[in-house]
């Protein structure tokens, strides 16, 4: 297997690449995950390079080093005491960067680690600054890095309308495209003029095991947010992350986050039979396990909750047959029949939206929440909407894919 190298690494290790940079002043767009192959962060690698000039820093949701734990907690500016420049923070006062932040640099590195789903925010960043860095007439670079979730499609697309920070434009909840893939289709999409190079990773293999992905055995896996501890997170994330639209724990609060879900007043036992009675095909590529636990924060908080961990680590993994989405729309299909009246969709401001329910913001539309209240909806209806769209996005992506 070839050594792989990240868009990071290559920036690092190619003099010949960087030369492109000299004498411009440069910002890093980075957060915890953001580290070059000997476990560096990103600022500390290239600020330590004698013919890069780096004059400011912004950190997206979480922080750029990584200090808030929950999501609508803001992260505050700052000077970095090492290198002595700005920090601003894109999750705090503002999403979008203001004129007075874009004045100070010339060209934006752009080094993030995505999880491959919709919903996580820095994707929505990524088109923020693309937008203002076209308006500005500045330069962007992308540093590509592996998308752990691969390059299966799943979920509905998001409909005219109901953008937002968790929605960035009309993708599918697993988009199966990297930072750098993303960055095109923006420009694209939203008909940017604007000098956008993506520093392409070498020897990334999406279609490999064991990691289908995610370098197994030649990365360490970095938190890019709190609650991703893990592959296994990743994995799941684009059916998981509905749980926060919903009343049914997600695991916050535990050691497997968005791994696992459940609640003190259901019956996990009952729902798994329910789940494979109705749609099994919809639960292959992954094996579920009744549990019981206890979230230390967040939804049912110091309660003990019955539930359902999903498995994804092991043996009977399948990377094409698993279908995060699918199985916890199910998961809430079941729940819904046996319990007509069970309080299952919480009505709560969720990244800042007030008006609209978070289980629409984060599917894109209500379509998902209308499938799973009206009785008479079948699998079968669920599957051929969502096919159509996941037909369309794999045609659309094809001339983005880098790799």
């Amino acid at each position: 297997m070839p050594a792989l190298e990240f868009g990071l690494d290559r920036l690092l290790s190619d003099p010949e690449l960087r030369k492109p940079l000299h004498g411009r002043r440069l910002a890093l767009l980075a957060h915890p995950a953001s580290v070059c192959a000997d476990l560096t962060h990103a600022l500390d690698a290239l600020g330590a390079l004698p013919d890069l000039r780096i004059t400011a820093a912004f950190g997206p949701q979480h922080g750029l080093r990584g200090d808030k734990q929950d999501n609508m907690v803001e992260s505050p500016e700052f000077l970095d005491p090492v290198h002595r420049i700005p920090v601003f923070s894109l999750y705090g006062t503002v999403r979008r960067p203001t004129p007075a932040m874009m004045d100070s640099f010339d060209v934006l590195l752009i080094d993030l680690q995505d999880l491959g789903c919709r919903i996580y925010t820095f994707i929505t960043t990524l088109r923020y600054v693309l937008e203002a860095a076209a308006a500005h007439d500045k330069v962007v670079w992308v540093l590509d890095r592996p998308n752990p979730a691969g390059r299966p499609v799943e979920g509905l697309l998001l409909r005219p309308g109901w953008e937002s920070f968790v929605g960035a434009g009309p993708l599918p909840m697993r988009h199966g495209l990297t930072m750098g893939e993303l960055a095109c289709w923006f420009v694209r999409q939203l008909d940017l003029d604007i000098d956008c190079t993506v520093i392409k990773m070498h020897g990334w293999s999406p279609e490999a095991g064991p990691g289908y992905g995610w370098p197994i055995g030649q990365r360490s896996w970095i938190n890019p947010s709190p609650n991703a501890p893990n592959l296994s997170m990743a994995r799941c994330y684009p059916g998981s992350v509905m749980l926060e639209g919903t009343s049914l724990s997600e695991g916050r609060g535990t050691t497997r986050p968005l791994e696992l879900f459940g609640a003190p007043d259901i019956d996990a036992r009952r729902l798994i039979a329910g789940m494979h009675r109705l749609a099994g095909p919809w639960l292959l590529g992954c094996r579920l396990r009744e549990c019981w636990f206890e979230p230390t924060f967040h939804t049912h908080a110091g309660r003990l909750c019955h539930g359902i961990q999903v498995h994804v680590e092991d043996g009977s993994y399948q990377h094409v047959a698993f279908r995060p989405w699918r199985l916890h729309a199910l998961a809430f299909k079941v729940l819904r029949q046996w319990r007509p009246d069970y309080p299952l969709w919480r009505d709560f401001a969720y990244e800042y939206e007030y008006a609209r329910l978070p289980i629409d913001l984060i599917n894109g539309s209500p379509l998902l929440r209308e499938w799973v209240d009206e009785a008479d909806a079948t699998p079968a209806d669920l599957d051929a909407l969502s096919r159509v769209d996941e037909g369309a996005w794999e045609e659309l992506r094809r001339e983005f894919l880098l790799y």
